[in-house]
């Protein structure tokens, strides 16, 4: 699946490029961006485009690269995400 890169958070892409989120590394790097510098809108519409599962997944692989009151954040929402 593919995602257009919103200009507001991904200000480094040219305009309306796609994001190939089923590579595991552009996942990350995707919901990485959404969850540092997104609205609640923006995160609305993540979770929309990619299942629950699929975020648990990536969250565990980035999380010690988040700001840490995103990542307390995120880890009191979800729980043990082991």
């Amino acid at each position: 699946m593919k995602l257009t890169a919103d200009k507001r958070l991904f200000w480094y892409f040219k305009d309306n490029v796609k994001v190939d989120i089923e590579d595991e590394r552009r996942l990350d790097m995707y919901v990485k961006q959404v969850l540092s510098y997104g609205r609640e809108s923006d995160i609305k519409k993540l979770m929309n485009d990619i299942d629950p599962e699929t975020f648990r997944n990536s969250f565990n692989r980035i999380k010690n690269f988040l700001r840490k009151q995103v990542r307390a954040f995120w880890e009191d929402a979800l729980g043990d995400t082991g």
